[in-house]
């Protein structure tokens, strides 16, 4: 597919079980692809001796994520883990297991400090590449958040959910949804699965891309569990070495002010999508340390299907006429905690990243239909489908990590229609 626009690809490997894809490319949508090349962006700028008068380059198109709408200032900062206990399971050369992670925070103060990129500016030319966007096209959001910013403890510490995206996906792609949580008063870690991930900048600039080999089947796709399970649980080991004073990070760069002491470990969710949501799943089931779990349209594998005695939401797209996902029935007959699943109509796999709301902004630059842009998010207004995302999400780990009452999950509530309670 070199020089095709992918990042509405879903892998054909492995639709796996019903709708709803475990995997997922950066967007996992449901087009097998959109033929829009990079020589057709070529045919607007003709060669300097063509007797074709040149027709003027559009001017790139700056794309904006939805504000957040919690009370917060936002701050956020990257760290550098490394994992001596364990070589990389996708790359022998490396005697470690090194992961970049992004914690997300209210912050006392944003002033001085400036917007933090929605990627990492080494990453992009990869992200770019890999998606067949010719640079300069497209500019990336700038987030709602600051970096480095003085971080806001509250009173006690404030409660953490840890983000996993999916397969050939980065933590970039789940930001509007963790700003909203951040904004709200949660600490929010967002986890890069090196390896798995289609591009990770390090410090330094380096850039490690997709590496894993070999046809995408259960086996595959299990041992990927298992590793984003251990980085998972390793995660929490180095928030609490952070709470307790410690620079976790490598290289021991500066940590915002404020950080040791804001995290409450003791009210820890993770959220996922796609391979990240089953994820969340299994960290669950490994990790006591985790109170709550949402899984975002991911499809399961056991043994994560036998379920938890935590809470566990399921949140996923536009059931259709079709069956059921057999993975999410095995897991509703196996959770023996608070339980619930929803569906958002209107809605598709993509619909709960970040491309929700950024495609229709590119959809020009980049010659894509609105019939195009619909079939990759369903017709649902990327605006209702951000809405009840967040407020939904917020929901869950308010009523288990902050124990608030919330009549969102009781029933069905007439303020979102596009949402329907399946169980």
């Amino acid at each position: 597919m070199e020089g095709t626009l992918y990042i509405l690809a879903m892998p054909n490997e492995r639709r796996l079980l019903s709708r709803r894809a475990l995997l997922g490319t950066a967007a996992a949508a449901a087009i097998a692809s959109v033929p829009m090349t990079a020589a057709a962006f070529a045919r607007s700028r003709p060669a300097a001796d063509s007797p074709v008068a040149a027709t003027p380059t559009p001017a790139p198109v700056r794309l904006t994520l939805p504000a957040p709408t919690g009370p917060h200032p936002l701050g956020t900062v990257s760290l550098h883990l490394v994992d001596r206990a364990r070589a990389d399971p996708w790359r022998d050369s490396r005697p470690a297991r090194e992961l970049m992670i992004q914690i997300w925070y209210p912050a006392r103060a944003a002033h001085g400090h400036p917007p933090a990129p929605w990627m990492s500016p080494g990453a992009v030319p990869f992200f770019e590449r890999g998606q067949g966007i010719p640079p300069g096209t497209l500019l990336l959001p700038v987030t709602h958040a600051h970096l480095a910013a003085p971080v806001d403890p509250g009173r006690c510490g404030r409660p953490v959910v840890l983000y996993s995206p999916g397969l050939r996906s980065d933590r970039s792609l789940g930001t509007a949804l963790i700003e909203e949580l951040a904004s709200h008063g949660y600490l929010v870690v967002a986890v890069d699965h090196t390896y798995d991930a289609d591009q990770v900048e390090f410090p330094g600039g380096r850039v490690e891309t997709f590496a894993i080999t070999g046809d995408l089947d259960d086996v595959l796709i299990a041992k990927a569990l298992a590793v984003r399970t251990a980085d998972t649980r390793f995660v929490l080991d180095r928030l609490t070495a952070l709470n307790a004073g410690h620079n976790a990070d490598a290289g021991r760069r500066p940590l915002p002010p404020g950080l040791a002491g804001a995290f409450d470990l003791s009210r820890a969710g993770v959220l996922g999508h796609s391979l990240g949501g089953a994820t969340a799943a299994a960290a669950v089931r490994a990790d006591r340390r985790l109170r709550a779990g949402v899984n975002l349209d991911g499809s399961l594998l056991p043994p994560v299907t036998a379920g938890t005695d935590r809470p566990f939401l399921l949140f996923g797209g536009d059931p259709g006429p079709g069956p059921e996902d057999p993975s999410w029935d095995r897991f509703w007959a196996g959770q023996y905690g608070w339980k619930r699943e929803l569906a958002l109509i209107g809605s598709t796999h993509t619909s709960f990243t970040d491309l929700e709301t950024l495609l229709p902004q590119a959809a020009p630059i980049l010659g894509l239909t609105p019939g195009q842009v619909t079939q990759a998010i369903g017709p649902l207004d990327p605006r209702s489908a951000v809405r009840a995302q967040r407020d939904y999400v917020r929901a869950f780990f308010d009523l288990h990590l902050r124990h608030l009452g919330n009549r969102l999950l009781r029933r069905p509530s007439p303020r979102y229609p596009q949402i329907r309670f399946l169980r």
